[in-house]
């Protein structure tokens, strides 16, 4: 076949070019290499993978301490291994390649293919090597299992230290710390920004500066990284206080439903839309049953009323990357033949294809109260007109946002809830918060 280069990136600095931040290579090239080595690129040609590293600079040992020869790097992860300037000499032509995330990692692709490459966006002559990789990394392998464990763990532990620390009057971020504490002192890092907010109707909320106040639910979403790059994503949310007011617990009742139902959908063979209309069906039985909306179920969902308050798809791929394979675009994440829905929440589901053993999802639903959402819902979503009951939703004023999350794995027989020792159950995720106090 074509021969091909795999990038691990460039570092980023914090202020100046002396002070960067840690560096992560790039998900390609470690599932290949199994290491982070920045600036490193791994060649397939002519039946070997060989992987080309900066030599050790004179005063390297000095700042850094000591470091592996080649010769030993080699050893260690039984490639060959040669001075990164060497490179240049052993690129042909058509070579394929996968974009870094990084600016400064595609700059260093491009000068060595002669081509134009930036993130995100792949060329048709990498298109092969793509098609391979997401073939190579839809289903993890008993290592990356290994290490989804052990990131698994980490967050457990860190759930718990943030459970634990929540309590009136405290602000977001000593949560967020006692949580990233708890996956550092394990050697680990976090797999993405954590989401520690009272402000759950804010889907990707990066901030974590409010006080926490009596009565609020907290929502986080939080994520470690196994040392050998594997990701977890997990989101709990709780009450503040220790307890949930009788419609929070109402609404939390709901998609916790959603989120057993989506999970026991969870099978070889079973179509991942399906498992996000599962989800989205019974939410609005329970918004049905509450007397928030208004109608049958089935038409509600076919329609996209429901999305006005579960704007998001049910969940996504897990792997190297928390979103994983996401750089590859809607190749990695649907089937060929299937394609985004245009309609209103439907269109950001990302993942469209069937299960398989070994392939691990997250299971996500949730309930949100989304002022630019609600304020002009008929413009959003046009079937919404008198089905949904304002006055009874103003009932449940205290629950702004409120998300389940799993990770769970296909198994040959049906499904694994990886995250299972995670406190999901009301009254459990209650004992915890409480036991702090």
């Amino acid at each position: 076949g074509r021969p091909a280069l795999l990038a691990a990136g460039r570092n980023r600095p914090r202020a100046f070019a002396a002070e960067p931040y840690a560096f992560r290579a790039a998900s390609h090239f470690l599932y290949l290499v199994g290491a982070s080595i920045e600036g490193a690129a791994l060649l397939l040609a002519d039946g070997e993978a060989r992987l080309f590293v900066r030599a050790p600079a004179a005063d390297d040992a000095l700042w850094h301490g000591p470091e592996p020869t080649l010769e030993e790097l080699g050893e260690h992860l039984g490639l060959p291994v040669s001075p990164l300037s060497e490179l240049g000499g052993r690129i042909g032509a058509e070579v394929m390649t996968l974009p870094t995330p990084d600016l400064k990692g595609c700059a260093q692709q491009a000068a060595l293919l002669g081509r134009p490459i930036a993130p995100g966006r792949l060329g048709a002559e990498d298109e092969a090597l793509a098609e391979a990789m997401i073939a190579a990394r839809l289903r993890l392998d008993d290592y990356a299992l290994k290490e989804m464990g052990a990131a698994i763990e980490a967050a457990t532990a860190a759930f718990e230290a943030g459970m634990r620390a929540t309590r009136p009057g405290r602000r977001e971020w000593v949560v967020r710390a006692q949580m990233t504490a708890a996956v550092q002192a394990r050697g680990m890092e976090l797999s993405f920004g954590p989401i520690v907010s009272t402000h759950g109707e804010v889907l990707h909320n990066p901030h974590s500066h409010r006080a926490m106040e009596e009565g609020a639910l907290l929502l986080v979403d939080f994520g470690a990284e196994s040392r050998g790059g594997v990701a977890c994503d997990v989101t709990r949310t709780w009450p503040v206080s220790g307890r949930f007011s009788a419609t929070q617990r109402d609404l939390y009742d709901v998609v916790l439903a959603a989120r057993t139902a989506a999970v026991e959908a969870v099978a070889p063979g079973a179509r991942y839309l399906d498992v996000h209309l599962t989800a989205a069906r019974v939410l609005t039985q329970g918004l049905v049953d509450l007397g928030i909306l208004v109608g049958e179920v089935d038409g509600l969902v076919e329609d996209g009323v429901h999305a006005l308050f579960f704007p998001h798809g049910v969940g996504h791929l897990l792997g190297y990357d928390v979103h994983d394979m996401e750089d590859l675009g809607d190749r990695a994440g649907y089937a060929p033949g299937r394609a985004r829905s245009e309609q209103f929440g439907l269109g950001y589901l990302r993942l469209d294809r069937d299960l398989a053993p070994g392939m691990v999802v997250t299971i996500e639903p949730g309930f949100y109260q989304v002022p630019a959402l609600l304020e002009d819902a008929e413009a959003v979503v046009p079937a919404s007109r008198g089905r949904v009951d304002r006055e009874r939703l103003a009932a449940f004023a205290d629950v702004r946002g409120i998300r389940i999350e799993d990770d769970v794995r296909v198994t040959e027989e049906g499904r694994e809830v990886l995250t299972a020792a995670i406190p999901r159950e009301a009254t459990a995720v209650e004992a915890v918060v409480r036991a702090s106090t």
